[in-house]
Protein backbone atom coordinates (compact mmCIF):
# COMPACT_ATOMS: atom_id res chain seq x y z
CA UNK A 1 0.00 0.00 0.00
CA UNK A 2 1.29 3.45 -0.88
CA UNK A 3 0.77 6.09 1.79
CA UNK A 4 -0.70 9.56 1.13
CA UNK A 5 2.71 11.03 2.01
CA UNK A 6 4.40 8.78 -0.56
CA UNK A 7 1.89 9.90 -3.18
CA UNK A 8 2.49 13.53 -2.34
CA UNK A 9 6.25 13.12 -2.65
CA UNK A 10 5.80 11.40 -6.00
CA UNK A 11 3.75 14.36 -7.16
CA UNK A 12 6.38 16.79 -5.93
CA UNK A 13 9.14 15.22 -8.00
CA UNK A 14 7.02 15.47 -11.13
CA UNK A 15 7.97 18.16 -13.59
CA UNK A 16 4.47 19.55 -13.18
CA UNK A 17 5.21 20.33 -9.56
CA UNK A 18 8.43 22.28 -9.69
CA UNK A 19 6.84 24.55 -7.12
CA UNK A 20 7.69 21.97 -4.48
CA UNK A 21 11.31 23.09 -4.79
CA UNK A 22 10.31 26.62 -3.96
CA UNK A 23 9.64 28.15 -7.38
CA UNK A 24 7.09 30.84 -6.54
CA UNK A 25 6.03 31.17 -10.19
CA UNK A 26 4.30 27.78 -9.97
CA UNK A 27 3.29 27.93 -6.34
CA UNK A 28 -0.36 27.32 -7.19
CA UNK A 29 0.39 23.81 -8.37
CA UNK A 30 2.07 22.93 -5.09
CA UNK A 31 -1.09 23.28 -3.05
CA UNK A 32 -2.33 19.72 -3.38
CA UNK A 33 -3.76 17.51 -0.67
CA UNK A 34 -3.18 13.77 -0.76
CA UNK A 35 -6.18 12.52 -2.77
CA UNK A 36 -6.26 9.09 -1.13
CA UNK A 37 -6.86 10.64 2.30
CA UNK A 38 -9.56 12.95 3.60
CA UNK A 39 -9.09 16.53 2.48
CA UNK A 40 -8.76 19.65 4.63
CA UNK A 41 -12.46 20.55 4.74
CA UNK A 42 -14.94 19.48 7.37
CA UNK A 43 -17.95 17.73 5.83
CA UNK A 44 -21.62 18.51 6.28
CA UNK A 45 -24.57 16.33 5.35
CA UNK A 46 -28.24 17.06 4.76
CA UNK A 47 -31.12 15.77 2.69
CA UNK A 48 -34.10 17.24 0.88
CA UNK A 49 -36.89 16.22 -1.46
CA UNK A 50 -36.97 17.67 -4.97
CA UNK A 51 -40.13 17.59 -7.09
CA UNK A 52 -39.92 17.86 -10.88
CA UNK A 53 -43.11 19.58 -11.99
CA UNK A 54 -42.20 19.04 -15.64
CA UNK A 55 -42.35 15.25 -15.16
CA UNK A 56 -45.70 14.77 -13.46
CA UNK A 57 -44.37 15.95 -10.11
CA UNK A 58 -41.74 13.23 -9.99
CA UNK A 59 -40.31 13.25 -6.46
CA UNK A 60 -36.68 12.48 -5.59
CA UNK A 61 -35.15 12.10 -2.15
CA UNK A 62 -31.71 13.70 -2.34
CA UNK A 63 -28.69 13.42 -0.03
CA UNK A 64 -26.09 16.19 -0.02
CA UNK A 65 -22.51 16.22 1.22
CA UNK A 66 -20.71 19.56 1.26
CA UNK A 67 -17.65 21.39 2.62
CA UNK A 68 -17.97 23.21 5.95
CA UNK A 69 -15.84 26.00 7.39
CA UNK A 70 -14.00 25.02 10.57
CA UNK A 71 -15.70 27.68 12.69
CA UNK A 72 -19.10 26.16 11.91
CA UNK A 73 -18.35 22.65 13.16
CA UNK A 74 -18.77 23.31 16.88
CA UNK A 75 -21.84 21.63 18.29
CA UNK A 76 -22.82 19.89 15.05
CA UNK A 77 -23.68 16.23 15.77
CA UNK A 78 -22.41 13.35 13.64
CA UNK A 79 -24.54 12.64 10.59
CA UNK A 80 -26.56 9.45 10.54
CA UNK A 81 -27.42 7.62 7.34
CA UNK A 82 -30.83 6.03 7.62
CA UNK A 83 -30.71 2.31 6.92
CA UNK A 84 -33.52 0.71 8.89
CA UNK A 85 -36.03 3.24 10.10
CA UNK A 86 -35.55 4.56 12.78
CA UNK A 87 -31.96 3.27 12.96
CA UNK A 88 -29.12 5.07 11.22
CA UNK A 89 -25.46 4.39 10.58
CA UNK A 90 -23.43 7.15 12.30
CA UNK A 91 -20.79 8.78 10.15
CA UNK A 92 -17.23 9.05 11.42
CA UNK A 93 -16.66 12.00 9.07
CA UNK A 94 -19.80 13.97 8.20
CA UNK A 95 -21.71 16.33 10.49
CA UNK A 96 -25.46 16.80 10.48
CA UNK A 97 -26.60 20.09 8.99
CA UNK A 98 -23.89 22.70 9.67
CA UNK A 99 -23.77 25.72 7.31
CA UNK A 100 -22.33 25.27 3.85
CA UNK A 101 -18.82 26.66 3.48
CA UNK A 102 -18.87 30.34 2.54
CA UNK A 103 -16.31 29.75 -0.19
CA UNK A 104 -17.79 30.76 -3.57
CA UNK A 105 -17.64 28.74 -6.78
CA UNK A 106 -17.41 25.21 -5.40
CA UNK A 107 -17.72 22.48 -8.06
CA UNK A 108 -20.88 20.37 -8.19
CA UNK A 109 -20.95 16.59 -8.51
CA UNK A 110 -23.95 14.31 -8.90
CA UNK A 111 -23.63 10.68 -7.79
CA UNK A 112 -25.95 8.04 -9.28
CA UNK A 113 -26.50 4.74 -7.45
CA UNK A 114 -26.72 1.24 -8.87
CA UNK A 115 -29.78 -0.61 -10.17
CA UNK A 116 -32.35 -0.85 -7.36
CA UNK A 117 -29.84 0.72 -4.96
CA UNK A 118 -29.75 3.44 -2.33
CA UNK A 119 -28.47 7.00 -2.45
CA UNK A 120 -25.95 6.48 0.37
CA UNK A 121 -24.45 3.35 -1.24
CA UNK A 122 -21.02 5.00 -1.62
CA UNK A 123 -21.08 7.45 1.27
CA UNK A 124 -17.34 7.03 1.93
CA UNK A 125 -16.52 8.37 -1.52
CA UNK A 126 -19.04 11.19 -1.10
CA UNK A 127 -17.46 12.20 2.22
CA UNK A 128 -14.00 12.13 0.68
CA UNK A 129 -15.07 14.32 -2.25
CA UNK A 130 -16.77 16.84 0.05
CA UNK A 131 -13.66 17.01 2.24
CA UNK A 132 -11.71 17.98 -0.87
CA UNK A 133 -14.06 20.86 -1.67
CA UNK A 134 -16.89 19.40 -3.77
CA UNK A 135 -20.62 19.75 -3.25
CA UNK A 136 -22.05 16.29 -3.93
CA UNK A 137 -25.73 15.46 -4.43
CA UNK A 138 -27.01 11.90 -4.63
CA UNK A 139 -30.61 11.19 -5.61
CA UNK A 140 -32.52 8.05 -4.80
CA UNK A 141 -33.91 7.29 -8.25
CA UNK A 142 -37.60 6.77 -7.58
CA UNK A 143 -38.90 3.58 -9.20
CA UNK A 144 -35.42 2.08 -9.39
CA UNK A 145 -34.38 2.25 -5.74
CA UNK A 146 -34.37 -0.34 -2.99
CA UNK A 147 -37.38 1.42 -1.45
CA UNK A 148 -39.35 1.58 -4.73
CA UNK A 149 -38.35 -1.17 -7.21
CA UNK A 150 -41.32 -0.57 -9.50
CA UNK A 151 -39.83 0.40 -12.87
CA UNK A 152 -38.85 -1.91 -15.68
CA UNK A 153 -35.27 -1.77 -16.96
CA UNK A 154 -36.20 0.56 -19.81
CA UNK A 155 -38.36 2.79 -17.60
CA UNK A 156 -35.51 3.10 -15.11
CA UNK A 157 -33.02 3.92 -17.87
CA UNK A 158 -35.32 6.56 -19.33
CA UNK A 159 -35.53 8.35 -15.97
CA UNK A 160 -31.84 8.41 -15.12
CA UNK A 161 -30.44 11.23 -17.29
CA UNK A 162 -33.50 13.47 -16.74
CA UNK A 163 -33.18 12.91 -12.97
CA UNK A 164 -29.58 14.11 -12.98
CA UNK A 165 -30.28 17.07 -15.27
CA UNK A 166 -33.20 18.07 -13.04
CA UNK A 167 -30.96 18.00 -9.98
CA UNK A 168 -28.39 20.18 -11.71
CA UNK A 169 -31.25 22.62 -12.47
CA UNK A 170 -32.34 22.42 -8.84
CA UNK A 171 -28.89 23.12 -7.41
CA UNK A 172 -28.34 25.97 -9.87
CA UNK A 173 -31.65 27.48 -8.75
CA UNK A 174 -30.54 27.20 -5.15
CA UNK A 175 -27.23 28.81 -6.07
CA UNK A 176 -29.14 31.82 -7.46
CA UNK A 177 -31.59 32.15 -4.57
CA UNK A 178 -30.43 34.74 -1.99
CA UNK A 179 -32.51 32.99 0.66
CA UNK A 180 -30.96 29.56 0.11
CA UNK A 181 -28.01 28.14 2.05
CA UNK A 182 -26.30 27.25 -1.24
CA UNK A 183 -26.56 30.82 -2.57
CA UNK A 184 -23.42 31.71 -4.55
CA UNK A 185 -21.68 28.57 -3.35
CA UNK A 186 -21.68 26.62 -6.64
CA UNK A 187 -19.51 27.03 -9.70
CA UNK A 188 -22.03 26.49 -12.49
CA UNK A 189 -19.24 25.98 -15.01
CA UNK A 190 -17.80 23.01 -13.04
CA UNK A 191 -20.22 20.08 -13.05
CA UNK A 192 -19.36 16.40 -13.04
CA UNK A 193 -21.19 13.09 -12.65
CA UNK A 194 -19.95 9.92 -10.97
CA UNK A 195 -21.91 6.70 -10.69
CA UNK A 196 -21.61 3.01 -9.97
CA UNK A 197 -22.98 0.17 -12.11
CA UNK A 198 -26.35 1.39 -13.49
CA UNK A 199 -25.28 4.74 -12.07
CA UNK A 200 -22.09 4.43 -14.11
CA UNK A 201 -24.28 4.03 -17.19
CA UNK A 202 -26.09 7.17 -16.03
CA UNK A 203 -22.78 9.02 -15.98
CA UNK A 204 -22.04 7.87 -19.55
CA UNK A 205 -25.56 8.86 -20.55
CA UNK A 206 -25.00 12.40 -19.28
CA UNK A 207 -22.27 12.79 -21.91
CA UNK A 208 -23.65 10.56 -24.69
CA UNK A 209 -27.41 10.60 -24.24
CA UNK A 210 -29.29 7.50 -23.11
CA UNK A 211 -32.71 5.88 -23.35
CA UNK A 212 -34.21 8.74 -25.33
CA UNK A 213 -32.70 11.55 -23.24
CA UNK A 214 -30.10 13.87 -24.80
CA UNK A 215 -26.71 14.54 -23.22
CA UNK A 216 -26.39 17.48 -20.84
CA UNK A 217 -23.70 19.89 -22.09
CA UNK A 218 -23.25 21.34 -18.59
CA UNK A 219 -21.54 18.10 -17.55
CA UNK A 220 -17.89 18.35 -18.55
CA UNK A 221 -16.39 15.42 -16.61
CA UNK A 222 -17.72 11.94 -15.87
CA UNK A 223 -16.43 9.01 -13.82
CA UNK A 224 -18.38 5.84 -14.65
CA UNK A 225 -17.51 3.01 -12.25
CA UNK A 226 -18.32 -0.58 -13.25
CA UNK A 227 -20.63 0.62 -16.00
CA UNK A 228 -22.19 -1.62 -18.66
CA UNK A 229 -20.95 -0.36 -22.03
CA UNK A 230 -21.58 -3.40 -24.24
CA UNK A 231 -24.80 -5.20 -23.33
CA UNK A 232 -23.39 -8.47 -24.65
CA UNK A 233 -20.78 -8.49 -21.87
CA UNK A 234 -23.11 -8.15 -18.89
CA UNK A 235 -24.02 -11.19 -16.84
CA UNK A 236 -27.74 -10.39 -16.62
CA UNK A 237 -30.07 -11.19 -19.49
CA UNK A 238 -31.60 -7.82 -20.22
CA UNK A 239 -32.44 -7.73 -23.93
CA UNK A 240 -32.84 -4.01 -24.36
CA UNK A 241 -31.31 -1.39 -26.64
CA UNK A 242 -30.62 0.55 -23.45
CA UNK A 243 -28.45 -2.22 -21.96
CA UNK A 244 -25.33 -0.63 -23.39
CA UNK A 245 -24.13 2.12 -25.71
CA UNK A 246 -23.49 2.16 -29.44
CA UNK A 247 -20.14 3.03 -30.93
CA UNK A 248 -21.71 6.22 -32.27
CA UNK A 249 -22.83 7.23 -28.79
CA UNK A 250 -19.38 6.63 -27.33
CA UNK A 251 -17.69 8.49 -30.18
CA UNK A 252 -19.93 11.49 -29.51
CA UNK A 253 -18.52 12.02 -26.00
CA UNK A 254 -16.22 15.03 -25.74
CA UNK A 255 -16.22 15.38 -21.95
CA UNK A 256 -13.32 14.30 -19.77
CA UNK A 257 -13.78 10.64 -18.79
CA UNK A 258 -12.31 8.34 -16.19
CA UNK A 259 -13.37 4.71 -16.49
CA UNK A 260 -12.97 2.59 -13.36
CA UNK A 261 -13.72 -1.05 -12.61
CA UNK A 262 -12.53 -4.20 -10.89
CA UNK A 263 -10.70 -7.06 -12.56
CA UNK A 264 -12.72 -9.63 -10.56
CA UNK A 265 -16.11 -8.11 -11.37
CA UNK A 266 -18.40 -10.86 -12.66
CA UNK A 267 -21.48 -8.63 -12.70
CA UNK A 268 -20.02 -6.06 -15.08
CA UNK A 269 -16.80 -7.51 -16.55
CA UNK A 270 -13.84 -5.18 -16.85
CA UNK A 271 -13.95 -5.70 -20.62
CA UNK A 272 -16.65 -3.05 -20.73
CA UNK A 273 -14.07 -0.41 -19.89
CA UNK A 274 -11.67 -1.73 -22.52
CA UNK A 275 -14.40 -1.31 -25.14
CA UNK A 276 -15.19 2.20 -23.95
CA UNK A 277 -11.52 3.15 -23.90
CA UNK A 278 -11.19 2.19 -27.57
CA UNK A 279 -14.43 3.78 -28.73
CA UNK A 280 -14.45 7.06 -26.76
CA UNK A 281 -12.14 8.54 -29.37
CA UNK A 282 -13.17 12.15 -28.75
CA UNK A 283 -13.19 12.15 -24.95
CA UNK A 284 -10.43 14.43 -23.68
CA UNK A 285 -8.70 13.42 -21.55
CA UNK A 286 -9.59 9.73 -21.21
CA UNK A 287 -8.36 7.53 -18.38
CA UNK A 288 -8.89 3.85 -17.60
CA UNK A 289 -8.25 2.60 -14.08
CA UNK A 290 -8.56 -1.15 -13.41
CA UNK A 291 -8.43 -2.04 -9.72
CA UNK A 292 -6.77 -5.45 -9.56
CA UNK A 293 -8.68 -7.90 -7.41
CA UNK A 294 -11.76 -5.73 -6.95
CA UNK A 295 -15.21 -7.12 -7.61
CA UNK A 296 -18.42 -5.24 -8.36
CA UNK A 297 -19.15 -4.43 -4.73
CA UNK A 298 -15.74 -3.13 -3.73
CA UNK A 299 -16.91 0.28 -4.97
CA UNK A 300 -19.84 0.55 -2.54
CA UNK A 301 -20.19 0.69 1.25
CA UNK A 302 -21.15 -2.98 1.49
CA UNK A 303 -18.74 -3.79 4.31
CA UNK A 304 -19.55 -0.68 6.34
CA UNK A 305 -23.27 -1.37 6.16
CA UNK A 306 -22.80 -5.06 6.95
CA UNK A 307 -20.51 -4.13 9.85
CA UNK A 308 -23.18 -1.83 11.24
CA UNK A 309 -25.70 -4.68 11.21
CA UNK A 310 -23.24 -7.08 12.82
CA UNK A 311 -22.35 -4.57 15.53
CA UNK A 312 -26.00 -4.50 16.52
CA UNK A 313 -26.03 -8.28 16.81
CA UNK A 314 -27.94 -8.73 13.56
CA UNK A 315 -26.16 -11.51 11.67
CA UNK A 316 -26.74 -12.62 8.07
CA UNK A 317 -29.24 -15.22 9.26
CA UNK A 318 -31.76 -12.48 10.04
CA UNK A 319 -30.91 -10.09 7.21
CA UNK A 320 -33.76 -11.40 5.03
CA UNK A 321 -36.23 -10.49 7.77
CA UNK A 322 -34.73 -6.99 7.86
CA UNK A 323 -35.14 -6.54 4.12
CA UNK A 324 -31.38 -6.91 3.60
CA UNK A 325 -31.23 -10.34 1.96
CA UNK A 326 -29.54 -8.82 -1.09
CA UNK A 327 -26.62 -7.85 1.14
CA UNK A 328 -25.63 -11.42 1.99
CA UNK A 329 -23.86 -12.43 -1.23
CA UNK A 330 -21.95 -9.13 -1.65
CA UNK A 331 -20.89 -9.27 2.00
CA UNK A 332 -19.60 -12.82 1.69
CA UNK A 333 -17.65 -12.11 -1.50
CA UNK A 334 -16.33 -8.65 -0.65
CA UNK A 335 -15.68 -8.38 3.08
CA UNK A 336 -13.75 -11.55 3.93
CA UNK A 337 -10.01 -12.06 4.48
CA UNK A 338 -9.36 -13.83 1.18
CA UNK A 339 -10.20 -10.96 -1.16
CA UNK A 340 -8.85 -7.47 -1.80
CA UNK A 341 -9.14 -5.49 1.43
CA UNK A 342 -12.06 -3.09 1.21
CA UNK A 343 -9.90 -0.35 2.75
CA UNK A 344 -7.43 -0.63 -0.11
CA UNK A 345 -10.18 -0.63 -2.73
CA UNK A 346 -11.66 2.49 -1.14
CA UNK A 347 -8.27 4.18 -1.02
CA UNK A 348 -7.62 3.59 -4.70
CA UNK A 349 -11.12 4.67 -5.67
CA UNK A 350 -10.72 7.92 -3.71
CA UNK A 351 -7.21 8.50 -5.08
CA UNK A 352 -8.30 8.44 -8.69
CA UNK A 353 -11.79 9.96 -8.44
CA UNK A 354 -10.64 12.90 -6.32
CA UNK A 355 -7.61 13.54 -8.54
CA UNK A 356 -9.70 13.33 -11.71
CA UNK A 357 -12.32 15.84 -10.64
CA UNK A 358 -9.74 18.15 -9.04
CA UNK A 359 -7.84 18.19 -12.31
CA UNK A 360 -10.82 18.55 -14.62
CA UNK A 361 -13.31 20.70 -12.69
CA UNK A 362 -10.87 22.86 -10.72
CA UNK A 363 -8.02 22.79 -13.25
CA UNK A 364 -5.64 22.15 -10.40
CA UNK A 365 -2.68 20.89 -12.38
CA UNK A 366 -1.01 19.64 -9.23
CA UNK A 367 -3.29 16.60 -9.40
CA UNK A 368 -2.27 15.62 -12.93
CA UNK A 369 0.72 13.55 -11.72
CA UNK A 370 -1.68 11.31 -9.83
CA UNK A 371 -3.25 10.51 -13.20
CA UNK A 372 -0.03 9.35 -14.82
CA UNK A 373 1.62 6.05 -15.78
CA UNK A 374 4.52 6.96 -13.51
CA UNK A 375 2.33 7.00 -10.42
CA UNK A 376 0.54 3.83 -11.51
CA UNK A 377 3.89 2.05 -11.57
CA UNK A 378 4.08 2.59 -7.81
CA UNK A 379 0.62 1.11 -7.30
CA UNK A 380 0.75 -2.67 -7.89
CA UNK A 381 -3.00 -2.82 -7.40
CA UNK A 382 -3.75 -0.71 -10.46
CA UNK A 383 -3.60 -1.16 -14.22
CA UNK A 384 -3.71 2.33 -15.74
CA UNK A 385 -4.05 3.76 -19.22
CA UNK A 386 -4.53 7.27 -20.55
CA UNK A 387 -4.94 9.06 -23.85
Amino acid sequence: MTSPLRLFLLACISSLLTACSGDSSTAATAAVDAPDALGPRAVGYSSFTAVDAAREDRSLLVDVWYPVDDEDTDGAPPAEYLLLDPFGLPSAVALEGPPVSTRPAQPLLVFSHGYGGISIQSFGLMEALASHGFIVVSPEHTGNAQSSPTDSFDEAAANRVPDVSFLIDTMFSRNRDPQDEFHQRIDESAVGVVGHSFGGMTAVGMAAGWAGAPPDPRVTAIAPISAVIDGALQSDDRPSPNAGFTEEQLESITAAVMLMGGTEDTNVPIGNNAIAFEQMVNASPLYKVDIIGANHNHFAAICAIAGWLLDRGWGPDIWPALGAEALIEPYETTCGPDVLAIEEANRLQNLYVVSFFKSQLREERGYDPFLSPELAETEPGVAFAAK
